[in-house]
């Protein structure tokens, strides 16, 4: 994704750049005003550019400077997205805003990175840092999209459709060298079957002439004919039932190597990647492509490379015999090959198409096999059995048109192939009738050309085997390929850690164009207990993700110890954090597995002594078969205050310096709330701890609290400090006094 694109040397001249000025971003907007109504296309004789040194900030329509701004001169500049498009403003601190681009969709994450820096500049000014200290704001890796048709790439990964198939099929050719021992002897079996199937005809050849054509054949004849037959077909069988379990081997181990590698991938990956794609998805991903990449190598890789290998050697016996036959019975292959070129790109979409809706259909399965309770709790059984019809009726459709396509496509190529046997057949005949050519020679022809056309007619079938192929191996790649947005350096640090948080002008976004936290500052003691306060949707619980490094920061940075948390490793800072959140997560399995999630080492007095502090182990001691009773998926078969207790339990069993508490007793009872804010009381001391709750009086008792609003921090005090300044904190508390008052 280019944040610079290179202009022309007259465009450059209408920019009058100054001496040593230089340019830091440069993106085209594709839309224009129209007289502020309609936005229209524009194009690229008139495009528009945005430009920004790092004094200025312009706008440039084809050879034209449409407008100029002191960077100095100026407030703030935004880029937000409205219906359809995205507009960038600027808010000079003289006068009000100005508007002064538009652009479409898919130009705005660019347009938003751009603006982004232009905004650094601004207010590196404002607080008078030198140009030195502000950094070039850079594209996210996982936000790169291809220039030439503008779709987004998996990591650092080429287009698939603008650079070929040949990159993936590198990396399956590179794969497959895992396994070099099981493809060399797959390789000879194959060779060495082709030979055995080309020496049938050439034995045929020599009984017919020498013995049945003329008469004077013996029994003795019969018996070797019949011998080396019967050698050759079970040779033949031998080889192929070896080099099948070869390929059923390579296939089972290829899929199961992919499959440990995407699953391990998947694990790595950020949040954000995991986010934007279906759980279907990816379910798919691991099992079905992987189980795609098998069935071709077992079923078509072998019978690919011998046919390969078979109709070479028939072709080169068929032109030894007659090349004037093998011409005229080769005419219609050409329009084989020529069919085939045509339908290629066509056969490769419709299978991509009909993957797209088998991964629909997938997601919408496991969602509704996961929100089952909810599906009752409404009685929407026959609005989601419905929903459910409704895809399974789409994916049919789109299957039933790509087997109806294969269905007609397949008897045309037959029909034009099996038009050259016969020409072979009608030729052959007139010369055995001239005395041209013998019986035995025209037998071995037509074999040959069976051995030809017949393994022709079945390669028909290879492009939709492989299209199948290439299509689960692309999304393969797809996620293989993708680079981690989170990822430990060669010099990151593990250490013990004390609990000293500083966030430095922390800004943040989900989006680039959609900023979460902005300009976040404030510092956190060791050991000290930080509530996060502010209505739903201010960006608490996004902070709480940029603590745990599950996000980096967009501008600014978190420094822990005194250390940037992006050079912490990442699995050093995630071992020392205990998580507690609103939606208790259980596994499928055992209350111990679960508590042991956190320490899978830890011995059983470990998992008591925590949950004890948990107050956990009066309630598990009274379950059918104690720390060893099974709880179903998401630990649905336990209260919402015995699930938390348990989250709390695997917390506390990790003993960890940082604790995170998002909401951790919204939603219970008066006595399971006693109970776990009993236990969190034993759980936060001496440990820093960040804790969000919208019940207020929870947090009465942290040493401070930060309320953010409006993006950014709005208070920073105590519970006594934030009531006496009556500002947001104030009204807050008093929001829900009334509110309580209310219910009494």
């Amino acid at each position: 994704m280019k944040l610079l694109y290179t202009l022309k040397e007259s465009q450059q001249q209408a920019l009058s750049l100054r001496d040593g000025e230089t340019i830091w971003y440069c993106v085209p907007v594709d839309l224009d005003f129209d007289n502020g109504a309609r936005s229209a296309r524009i194009s690229y004789a008139d495009q528009t550019w945005i430009v920004v040194t790092e004094d200025r900030l312009m706008t440039l329509k084809g050879e034209e400077k449409t407008s100029e701004y002191l960077l100095k001169d100026c407030e703030k500049i935004k880029c937000e997205h409205q219906v359809g498009c995205g507009i960038v403003t600027v808010f000079p601190k003289e006068g009000g805003p100005e508007c002064i681009a538009r652009f479409s969709m898919r130009h705005i994450i660019r347009v938003a990175y751009a603006v982004r820096g232009a905004q650094t500049l601004v207010q590196a000014m404002q607080e008078q840092k030198g140009l030195k200290m502000v950094s070039r704001v850079e594209s996210r890796e996982y936000e790169k999209y291809c220039e030439k048709c503008g779709r987004a790439l998996p990591g650092t990964s080429k287009c698939m459709y603008c650079d070929g198939k040949s990159e993936v099929l590198k990396k399956f050719m590179a794969l497959c060298g895992d396994f070099i021992g099981s493809l060399v002897v797959i390789s000879l079996l194959l060779v060495l079957l082709a030979a055995i199937n080309m020496l049938n005809p050439t034995v045929q050849r020599y009984f017919i002439d020498n013995a049945l054509a003329n008469g004077r054949g013996t029994a003795k004849d019969l018996w070797i004919f019949i011998g080396l037959s019967f050698v050759l077909t079970a040779g033949g069988m031998v080889c192929w039932i070896y080099r099948y379990w070869l390929c059923v081997k390579l296939g089972a181990s290829l899929s199961m190597s992919l499959r440990a590698k995407l699953y391990y991938k998947i694990q790595v990956l950020s949040l954000s990647f995991i986010n934007n794609r279906k759980p279907g998805e990816l379910m798919n991903r691991v099992s079905r492509d992987t189980r795609e990449i098998r069935t071709f190598m077992q079923d078509v890789f072998g019978d690919m490379f011998s046919t390969l290998v078979t109709m070479i050697v028939a072709l080169v016996m068929m032109l030894i015999i007659s090349w004037k036959m093998t011409l005229l019975s080769m005419v219609f292959v050409v329009a084989v090959l020529l069919f085939v070129r045509i339908f290629w790109r066509h056969i490769y979409t419709i299978y991509h198409k009909q993957w797209l809706r088998a991964d629909d259909l997938s997601s919408n399965l496991q969602d509704i096999l996961s929100g089952m309770r909810i599906v009752k709790s409404f009685g929407k059984e026959a609005r989601e059995s419905a929903k459910f019809t409704e895809k399974t009726e789409a994916f049919a459709k789109i299957q039933k048109k790509n087997e109806t396509f294969w269905a007609v496509f397949f008897p045309i190529m037959t029909f034009l192939l099996g038009v050259g046997t016969y020409i072979a057949i009608y030729f052959g005949g007139i010369q055995v009738l001239d005395g041209s050519m013998t019986v035995g020679e025209l037998v071995q022809f037509v074999t040959y050309s069976g051995c030809l056309f017949g393994p022709l007619s079945w390669m028909t079938h290879l492009p939709r085997a492989v299209m199948q192929m290439l299509t689960s191996l692309n999304r393969i790649y797809d996620v293989l390929d993708e680079e981690p947005m989170l990822a430990d350096k060669a010099e990151s640090k593990a250490f013990p850690i004390e609990g000293a948080f500083t966030f430095e002008d922390v800004s943040f976004g989900y989006q680039t164009y959609e900023p979460v936290l902005e300009h976040i500052s404030f510092e956190v003691k060791p050991g000290e207990m930080i509530g996060l306060v502010g209505a739903s949707g201010t960006g608490k619980s996004t902070l709480i993700n940029l603590i745990m490094r599950l996000y980096d920061v967009d501008q600014g940075r978190i420094t822990l110890d005194g250390y940037d948390l992006r050079d912490v490793q990442m699995e050093s800072l995630h071992s020392q954090i205990g998580v507690v959140l609103q939606e208790t997560f259980l596994f499928s399995g055992t209350i111990l597995a679960n508590i042991r999630f956190a320490k899978q080492d830890a011995t059983l007095e470990e998992v008591i002594m925590a949950a004890r502090a948990a107050n956990a182990h009066d309630f598990i001691c009274k379950t059918p078969d104690g720390y060893n009773t099974y709880v179903g998926e998401h630990g649905y078969n336990l209260s919402g205050g015995e699930r938390q207790r348990i989250a709390i339990a695997r917390a506390i069993l990790n003993n960890p310096r940082i604790l995170i508490l998002d909401e951790a007793t919204s939603a219970l009872d008066t006595e399971s709330e006693f109970l776990i804010q009993q236990a969190l009381n034993r759980l936060v001391k001496g440990r820093t701890t960040f804790a969000i709750a919208h019940r207020l009086s929870t947090l009465r008792d942290a040493d401070r609290l930060v309320v953010i609003d409006r993006h950014g921090v709005a208070e920073i005090g105590t519970h006594n400090e934030l009531l006496e300044k009556q500002g947001i904190y104030y009204g807050l508390v008093n929001a829900q006094l009334r509110m309580s008052s209310g219910e009494q």
